[in-house]
Parts: structure tokens; sequence; C-alpha cells
């Protein structure tokens, strides 16, 4: 992509599934790339599998006062912060009834405050130094309801307005933009979705089949180079037509 060679990129949840492809991506187009991850497997795993990598940092992104440390770390390893990716999040099945309050502070905690959290600490540095991308991972289902998933839709829901006000206030020094991936085989898919579960979804997703994270990783790749440099206070919906098609694409597989 135009314009991204020699970019400093920063990715949260950046040792597993999307964030660990997009962390790829930018290395092969290359960019210095910072990840941040509190999965210690994880981190182990993928200084194996990106040596490339200029650091993994262990933080969580619902504490502030560890992001803010993360992010000095990725500063000191890189010089700046040109790029980041806002995409670390959790979901956990279950019915809307069951939701304890602690599940409901643990999604939003990381999914919706971990953005935030992230995106104003990269925001200010990113002004100060005169230009920088800020791109948010959301989802499909902050725009369209899936059963046991409330608390994971209310989060993304929230990542969608967060990612519009911010592009209002920080144009045009900062552009900030968001994905919304439909359903992605991920690790994080693979632990809550049986095979059974995975056929079933896919006979609903008009391209036949889920996203791979590669795949995702390119728009996140495009969006920040400079082909995109018009872009700003969107949200991209990357969903195989599954949103678009709404019951007639489950109808259409069967």
């Amino acid at each position: 992509m135009r314009g991204l060679k020699g970019k400093n990129v920063l990715v949260t949840g950046g040792a597993s599934g999307i964030g660990q492809a997009t962390a790829a991506r930018f290395l092969d187009e290359g960019c210095a790339v910072c990840v941040i991850d509190r999965s210690a497997d994880a981190r182990a795993r993928v200084v194996k599998e990106l040596p490339g990598l200029a650091a993994i940092i262990d933080a969580d992104v619902s504490v502030m006062a560890q992001v803010r440390r993360a992010f000095q770390k990725a500063i000191d390893c890189m010089g700046s912060v040109d790029v980041l990716i806002n995409n670390a999040g959790i979901s956990i099945r279950h019915d809307f009834l069951d939701i304890t309050s602690e599940e409901w502070d643990t999604v939003l905690g990381v999914n919706l405050t971990g953005i935030f959290n992230v995106a104003q600490t990269a925001a200010r540095h990113m002004m100060d130094k005169g230009s920088g991308v800020i791109l948010n991972t959301a989802s499909t289902a902050a725009t369209t309801g899936y059963p046991h998933y409330a608390d994971y839709s209310a989060s993304k829901g929230g990542v969608v307005a967060l990612t519009q006000a911010m592009a209002l206030e920080l144009a045009p020094i900062v552009r900030v933009n968001a994905i919304s991936p439909g359903y992605v085989l991920t690790p994080m898919q693979r632990a809550e979705y049986t095979d059974e579960m995975l056929d079933a979804v896919n006979r609903k997703i008009p391209m036949g089949r889920h996203a791979k994270p590669e795949e995702i990783a390119a728009l996140f790749a495009f969006l920040a180079s400079e082909d995109a440099a018009f872009a700003t206070g969107q949200v991209y919906v990357m969903d195989g037509a599954e949103t678009t098609g709404g019951l007639c694409s489950q109808w259409a597989h069967e």
C-alpha cells in the first residue's frame, strides 16, 4: 500500500486472530510494529511466529494506567506511533437474562473503555506530532442484533459512535475509521462455536464461509495508507454480504 513503508504501527490484541494477522500484514508492508496483548500464552507464541515485531507489550487495555505505560514503551521502541490498530476485544456467549454485572463490566471494559483508553492516548500523541491514523475494530454486531451477545453488541455499538465523534474532533490531523467484520474464523470464534455451529453460520453468508483474518488485515492496511487519505469518520463492513442479505441469504443456501 502506498505510503506505509517506514511507518510505526501499534496493534492492540495483536498476539492472535485479526490482530496478529494485521501485525503480520504491516510487517510485510515494511512497517515497524509493536503489539499489546494481555495473554501470556499468546505473547509467547507470537514472538516465535512474528519474530520481526519491534516489541510485544503486556497490558490490559481496560486499565488506563497500563495503557499509558504500554504506549510509552511503544514510543520508546519505535520513536513514535503513526498508526493505531485498536483491536483488542473479548466476547462471552451467554443469554441476555443470564449476563451478570461482572460479565457486563468485563466485556464493556475491554471492548469499549479499552478502545477509548488507547484511542485517547494515541490521539494526544498524534495531535502533538501533527499526523496519525486510528482504526478501531467494531463488528456487524454493532448494528445487527445477535442472540447470546447482548453485551458484545452494546460495546461494539459504542465503538461505532465513538469512532464517528473522534473523526469529527480530530480532523484534519488524525484520520479515524472503524472496520466492522462479520464472522471471522479466529481462535476466539473457534472456542465458542462447534463445527456444526460454524457450518450453520456459513449457510447464512452469501460468500458461503467465514472471513479469513488476513482479509480484515488487508482492509486495515488500505485504510492506514495514503491511498485512503480522504477516508475518515466511516465504518467499513466486511462480512461477505451477510448483513446485506438478511434472512434472504439464509434461504439462498438452504
